[in-house]
């Protein structure tokens, strides 16, 4: 429930001038205002001096850090940055984790945890340490959308991908709300992790999740009002190729979309010029239909004469040309294990960010001369050559 923004505030001031900080985060804007600087973050450091609050600040550009007593100096530096417009806080102490966001009547949403610490390790345990999960596993997100261990796993494989997708500090340098589409959605658990890991990175962020069922667009669109992120995250039911997503997203997930789906959205990803694209595809029918009639040219013909070993072919062959175009169109393409395969045969994810550098020759030829030789027609170099040329 929302609360007052004042008594919110004054419960971040307690925690920030208290003993037991162990990090802050102050980002994005209330609606009409703008702060002074894009990003701050507070912690405690031990000095030769003495113990100090170090306040870091961003103005987008360059990044200013102070070094504060204790007492009337780190007080004014404090209330100066609870002063400022910011949309959203996370702090963190050794007991608690409290995150607020500014609601757009001016409202604070709270949302206080224990704080996740992991667990030492024992003499005995030798490097056999506890796991350090991106997004603790007794979250009370996982108990709101109904996790299993493997989905909570799966979980914090995506996020570590994800995590090494956006790069250092992004908060600091985005005047604006980070915009995210997640294609393909189903139920959202993904989704809902996705925003809740990077809101609680300081983030301002807008999320929309596409699904083609309307029920699911119903069912996510009441979990987000549950979970107070209603004006944050919001679901459209449409088809990945067709459903109206405005404005253009920053950032696109397609996670298991099946066949050309996947395709799909790595063609409406391009055709957004998105900056960064995650997509995990699921199964590979349309290559693997091409090779089984089609004649493989030579010496190759072992690997597509059993069954199995043609399936198994196409789903390599098919995420390769996919990262070739990926690359022909200006991005940087990484094809990388996404969860661990002893949970799930669909371990692959593309990950490519928006370079916008020319391909070069070569490029083109290694593209060109292998879909010539095995005679194919990738699904998304025909819906690329559909896009309206770059502006």
């Amino acid at each position: 429930m929302p609360e007052p923004l004042d008594a919110a505030l004054a419960e971040v001031r307690s925690m920030l001038l208290g003993p037991s900080l162990t990090r802050a985060v102050a980002a994005g804007r209330r609606r009409g205002q703008r702060p002074s600087m894009v990003r701050a973050e507070l912690r405690p450091v031990a000095l030769k001096a003495g113990q100090r609050l170090q306040i870091s600040t961003s103005d987008g550009a360059r990044p200013h850090t102070r070094n504060l007593s204790p007492g009337p100096e780190a007080d004014a530096a404090v209330a100066a940055l609870l002063a400022e417009p910011f949309g959203n806080w996370h702090v963190e102490t050794v007991d608690a984790t409290l995150q607020l966001r500014v609601t757009k009547s001016g409202e604070a949403q709270v949302h206080r945890s224990a704080a996740t610490r992991p667990a030492a390790p024992t003499a005995a345990s030798g490097h056999d340490r506890a796991k350090e999960y991106l997004l603790d596993p007794g979250d009370p997100l996982f108990t709101a959308i109904g996790a299993s261990a493997a989905k909570r796993r799966q979980v914090d494989a995506f996020l570590r991908a994800l995590a090494a997708t956006l790069p250092d500090g992004l908060a600091g340098q985005l005047d604006r709300p980070l915009r995210v589409v997640d294609l393909g959605c189903g139920n959202a658990y993904l989704t809902f992790a996705a925003y809740r890991y990077l809101s609680r990175s300081g983030l301002d962020v807008e999320l929309v999740g596409v699904d083609v069922r309307d029920d699911q667009r119903r069912r996510n669109t009441e979990l987000a009002e549950r979970l107070g992120w209603a004006d944050r995250v919001r679901f459209v039911a449409g088809t990945i190729a067709d459903a109206v997503v405005e404005p253009a997203p920053d950032l696109v997930l397609a996670l298991h979309a099946c066949d050309t789906a996947t395709d799909e959205a790595l063609a409406r990803a391009l055709g957004w010029h998105a900056r960064w694209v995650l997509a995990a595809p699921c199964c590979h029918h349309d290559v693997a239909a091409q090779l089984r009639n089609r004649p493989a040219p030579a010496p190759y013909d072992l690997l597509t004469r059993q069954g199995i070993l043609r399936e198994r072919y196409a789903d390599v062959l098919t995420d390769a040309l996919r990262a070739g175009l990926l690359r022909l169109h200006g991005y940087r393409a990484e094809v990388v294990e996404f969860v661990d395969s002893a949970h799930t045969p669909r371990n692959l994810l593309i990950r490519a960010r928006r370079t916008g550098a020319d391909p070069t020759a070569a490029h083109r030829a290694e593209y060109r001369d292998l879909v010539a030789q095995w005679q194919l027609t990738p699904r998304l170099e025909t819906l690329l050559t559909q896009l309206p040329p770059a502006v």
